[in-house]
């Protein structure tokens, strides 16, 4: 088998997720094909030498549907041999589309793939395309399905992190955003976006405000207490399968869990053989990757064990890694993760996360990847492990080395 190589990683960015936001008038297909586009102009890419895009949406209906993925393989202009294709792993999507081309490259199925994403939730909105695990009660009731944010309270509860805790590490998110944007660290892969008439309109994202402070986080109220203690009564069912919480602490509002927005990314991935013949040069190699499932009911502590998994299967531990990603859907997430494995927290999400930016779920995989990888190269670091959680209990890990 051959190894997998990291060649470029393209991201637009993150338009704000409501009909006043700045992409709201850009569609899923429309933001897909211009990262598609770029990575084969940035590149000289002679696209018939791709062989597959696969590319992540979590609400994958009108619009976003259909395999979004071979609908922009022909409107970015790609070869008709480039095939596509769409999956759905919640917020791991892009994630596991990396790992799936990556798989394919070392398997000899592709010499070239692009993995990665889109979701433009000002347009299709989240859970719009429904689904038996939250409505379903047969499903629900087996699963002891809750919203992810009650999930989130719960991590928060079990593991005994505080409102405190989670805002003081939004705050921290916030003014790493605003810094890595100030200081041009995502320069090389963010594709401004451009409407129909080829107009710039957004080239930063949209969401950062450097300015969050503890007071200014203070007087928000927790989003999820009245889902939780009155109506449908949430709380009861998570303690159903944690008794021992005796009662949920809610902690996370808007101000310290990921937000909504819209956003595409891709990330080439080839060959040694491949890149060489294209006259490429790869900026990292992919040494292990890995999905796991975890309990469904908290769901949001996948990551410890993927992470575990995919260390253990590159023969490396967490003080090999140099930088730690973990999409920060909620602050307790990441709090969690840190406590599991002692991670200090100048070695994780070094330049802000989706607290700030936003979450667009079916793209975040990639951009993090590009994010992380950046990072590497800003500094001369080497390795780092990209992690996300996910809905109804996974967790999807990778770790890359740079070249």
């Amino acid at each position: 088998m051959t190894e997998a190589y990291i060649y470029d990683v393209v991201r637009t960015p993150r338009g704000r997720g409501k009909n006043t936001g700045t992409l709201h008038e850009i569609t899923a297909l429309s933001l897909s094909s211009q990262v598609l586009g770029a990575i084969r102009d940035r590149n000289s890419l002679d696209t018939s030498l791709v062989d597959d895009v696969i590319w992540g949406c979590v609400t994958p209906i009108g619009e976003q549907g259909a395999d979004i993925a071979r609908t922009a393989v022909l409107m970015a202009d790609y070869a008709e041999t480039t095939a596509g294709v769409q999956i759905n792993r919640f917020c791991a999507s892009a994630l596991e589309a990396v790992n799936m081309a990556s798989a394919k490259v070392i398997a000899g199925e592709a010499d070239f793939a692009i993995g990665g994403g889109v979701e433009c939730m000002s347009r299709i909105p989240m859970g719009s395309d429904g689904g038996a695990w939250p409505t379903d009660p047969q499903v629900a009731i087996k699963t002891r399905f809750v919203p992810q944010g009650i999930s989130a309270d719960a991590i928060a509860t079990k593991y005994g992190i505080s409102r405190d805790d989670c805002d003081a590490y939004a705050v921290e998110s916030q003014k790493r955003s605003a810094k890595s944007w100030a200081e041009g660290r995502f320069k090389r892969s963010i594709l401004p976006v451009k409407d129909q008439l080829g107009t710039i309109i957004l080239d930063h994202d949209e969401t950062v405000r450097g300015d969050a402070s503890m007071q200014s986080l203070g007087s928000l109220e927790p989003s999820f207490k009245m889902m939780g203690e009155v109506m449908p009564g949430f709380d009861a069912v998570i303690l159903q399968r944690y008794p021992e919480l005796e009662k949920i602490n809610h902690v996370h509002h808007a101000g310290n869990s990921s937000g909504i927005v819209d956003g595409s990314a891709g990330v080439l991935i080839g060959s040694k053989e491949a890149g060489e013949r294209a006259g490429l040069k790869p900026r990292a190699r992919i040494v292990a990757t890995a999905s796991v499932g975890s309990e469904p009911s908290i769901m949001l502590t996948g990551p410890e064990f993927v992470a575990a998994k995919v260390l253990k299967k590159a023969g490396m531990t967490a003080k090999d890694i140099d930088l730690f990603e973990l999409n920060e859907a909620f602050a307790s997430v990441v709090l969690r993760y840190m406590q599991a494995f002692d991670i200090p927290h100048d070695k994780i999400n070094v330049c802000g996360g989706s607290i700030a930016m936003g979450h667009p779920l079916g793209a975040t995989g990639a951009m993090i990847v590009g994010i992380v990888l950046e990072e590497l190269e800003r500094t001369g670091k080497e390795t780092a492990l990209i992690n996300l959680c996910v809905g109804a209990g996974m967790g999807t890990g990778t770790i890359i080395q740079r070249i």
